[in-house]
């Protein structure tokens, strides 16, 4: 009998979402495929149907979880009107997100490991990168921007965000860390205004 396009996004969901705890809690390696089918309730066949992989489903879960990540970045961004406080707040809210627990092993650890650093950086550079070139490239047109390289500055904001949340994610002091972070890219974002 065919499922139905509800039951079979049902059936997504459920896996994605299972999935995620365990590659949180256990790692990619550690996970078990079994484990996570029976917690689901869903047979080993319905989960290589719809990822054809153990690896399959780990790149939705990281899919899921950049995902994520661009709503919460784009939700703190708009509570300003303000383009150098969005990015400011942007900038926040990714780096705030990456090294929650939930997030940081799959999206900093796993998710390079596992999909490789090609992979990783494309998906990467379709969500977030994306939305922060978006900022800067509005903020150039506005006049508060320097007119800079847009995609230098883009993959140079985006490295210094990224290895800024693996060094947040191993310190002791993880809000103070926080806090030195943004000081130093407001300070950074500063050189480049255009006033």
């Amino acid at each position: 009998m065919k499922k139905s396009k509800a039951e079979a996004y049902e059936t997504i969901v459920k896996l994605v979402e299972v999935a995620r705890k365990h590659f949180t809690d256990h790692g990619y390696v550690e996970s078990s495929m079994e484990e996570i089918v029976a917690e689901a309730k869903l047979t080993r066949g319905a989960l290589y149907h719809h990822f054809g992989s153990k690896k399959g489903l780990f790149q939705a879960v990281l899919e899921s979880v950049q995902a994520e990540i661009g709503e919460r970045v784009e939700a703190e961004a708009a509570q300003s009107d303000d383009a150098r406080e969005q990015l400011i707040l942007g900038c926040r809210a990714f780096v705030a997100a990456a090294v929650e627990p939930r997030i940081k092993r799959i999206m900093l650890i796993d998710g390079p490991a596992v999909l490789g650093w090609e992979a990783w950086r494309r998906m990467d550079e379709e969500n977030s990168m994306r939305h922060l070139r978006e900022q800067l490239q509005l903020m150039q047109r506005q006049g508060y921007l320097k007119p800079v390289p847009l995609d230098a500055m883009t993959h140079f904001l985006s490295g210094a965000l990224n290895e800024s949340a693996l060094w947040i994610a191993q310190s002791p002091d993880d809000s103070q860390s926080l806090e030195e972070t943004m000081s130093v890219i407001s300070l950074f974002l500063k050189g480049f205004d255009n006033d």
